[in-house]
C-alpha cells in the first residue's frame, strides 16, 4: 500500500543512499513525456524538502527543457535489494548552470564528473512509498564508464560549442545551455 509523507525521512534518505540508480521524468505541456535513468555518484539530498543532482551532457536535454516549460517533476528510486521498496519524490526543479548566482554554493555539494553541464534542484512537495513487489532483485556489476570517458576525451571548446548548439529539445522547446567545459578534480 502506499504511504504518502510531507517530507524526506531517515529511512528514505538510508534507502535513497543505497540505490545505485534513479529515474526522472517530465513533460511539457504539449509534446513527449521524458523519462531518464540516471546513474553514477550525482544524487544529493539538500534538506528534508530539497534535493539535487549532477547533470552529464548526453542526447538531449529534455529535463532541461520540461522544467523551463513547467517544472513539476518526478524521481523514482526502486530497490532491487531487500526489502521491496518503491519511492517517489514529487515536486518542481530547475536546472542551475556554472553561469547562475547559485551555483559556486551549490557545486561544493558534488564530485564534478567530466561532462557535467548542469545541477538540477528540486522542491520536493511529497514523498510516496509504495511495496516494490514486481520489482527484480538485482546486483550491480558496476558503473558504465562509457559516458565519463567520452567526456574525458572531449576538446573543451568542441565541447561547449556542441552544447550551445543543442539549444532546443527533441520537441522544439528552448534551454539555456551552458557557456563551459567542467574539468572533474
Amino acid at each position: 500500500m502506499a504511504q504518502f509523507f510531507d517530507s524526506i525521512g531517515e529511512d528514505h534518505r538510508a534507502m535513497i543512499a543505497r540505490q545505485p540508480v534513479f529515474f526522472t521524468a517530465t513533460a511539457a505541456p504539449e509534446g513527449r513525456i521524458n523519462l531518464s535513468p540516471k546513474g553514477y555518484d550525482v544524487f544529493r539530498i539538500l534538506s528534508d524538502t530539497q534535493v539535487a543532482w549532477l547533470d552529464l551532457g548526453g542526447s538531449g536535454n529534455e529535463t532541461h527543457a520540461h522544467l523551463a516549460a513547467d517544472g513539476r517533476i518526478t524521481v523514482m528510486f526502486c530497490n532491487f535489494e531487500q526489502p521491496a521498496l518503491i519511492l517517489r519524490l514529487y515536486g518542481h526543479a530547475r536546472a542551475v548552470l556554472p553561469a547562475d548566482a547559485e551555483w559556486d554554493a551549490l557545486v561544493t555539494r558534488f564530485n564534478i564528473l567530466p561532462g557535467t553541464r548542469q545541477i538540477f534542484v528540486m522542491d520536493v512537495d511529497q514523498v510516496q512509498t509504495s511495496c516494490g513487489y514486481g520489482v527484480p532483485l538485482m546486483v550491480l556489476d558496476r558503473e558504465r564508464p562509457t559516458l565519463v570517458k567520452y567526456h574525458e576525451k572531449a576538446d573543451p571548446d568542441e565541447w561547449v560549442a556542441k552544447q550551445q548548439a543543442r539549444d532546443r529539445s527533441i520537441d522544439g522547446l528552448p534551454v539555456r545551455t551552458t557557456d563551459r567545459y567542467l574539468r572533474h578534480d
